[in-house]
């Protein structure tokens, strides 16, 4: 699957994904560091990535459709976060999408499930 990573998903996550397969590039490595969330939005929508972020505008469905894109994926961390427990939820995802395609959804990743919304 084609996946951006935001900013604030590092070189260890792009390198897990990458691993289990997947076309990775970044937000930062399109020179969109900083750029406002509709931006990059409309850049994955362009690319035909989905996005991984811990952003959670991007949960906002009407700011954000999901119907329109190529997936959504928000990763919820604990209050005190770790890269530990990014690698955690990045694992957790990759083991539902093995099942289970991500379409043109909003997936929100928590410990221990994950939380897909669908439009109708």
């Amino acid at each position: 699957m084609r996946f951006k990573l935001d900013e604030n998903i590092g070189a260890r996550g792009q390198q897990l994904l990458r691993e289990a397969g997947h076309d990775v590039c970044t937000v930062v490595a399109q020179d969109l560091g900083g750029a406002a969330d509709e931006e990059v939005f409309r850049r994955c929508v362009a690319d035909r990535r989905a996005l991984i972020t811990l952003d959670h505008d991007f949960g906002h469905v009407v700011r954000f459709p999901p119907l329109t894109s190529h997936g959504i994926v928000v990763i919820e961390l604990p209050s005190s976060p770790s890269l530990t427990s990014l690698l955690d939820r990045l694992r957790d995802f990759l083991a539902v999408l093995a099942v289970q395609p991500l379409g043109r959804e909003l997936w929100i990743v928590e410990a221990g499930r994950v939380r897909i919304h669908q439009e109708e």
